[in-house]
């Protein structure tokens, strides 16, 4: 019975990994889990993330408002401002500094 249970925790922790494994950036840290990531991009780089089946681009950032580009599609978004679906996700902008921008994406 314990060699079952082993058994099955092996796997879940695989396929855990294999979830988490799946985000890829460059000029962005991510931060994900099972159904949402948390973006941080990089200004003044050519910052894109692959997140949980799609691909989000920093387009453009001035003042409060970005654009990114999600999943092929451009979105202009704004802190404090409801989420945008796109390709079945919802990208949320959560804060704009000198020197990055925060992006939730979550599956809608």
């Amino acid at each position: 019975m314990t060699k079952r249970l082993t058994a099955r925790v092996a796997i879940g922790l695989a396929l855990a990994a294999a979830v988490l494994t799946g985000c890829s950036s460059e000029g962005a840290d991510t931060n994900c889990g099972l159904d949402q990531c948390t973006v941080t991009f990089d200004r003044g780089v050519e910052a894109q993330a692959s997140v949980l089946g799609v691909d989000a681009k920093l387009v453009s950032a001035e003042g409060d408002r970005v654009t990114l580009e999600v999943a092929g599609e451009q979105l202009s978004l704004t802190v404090g401002q409801g989420g945008t679906e796109v390709a079945g996700m919802n990208v949320t902008l959560e804060s704009v500094t000198d020197s990055n921008v925060v992006v939730k994406i979550a599956r809608a």
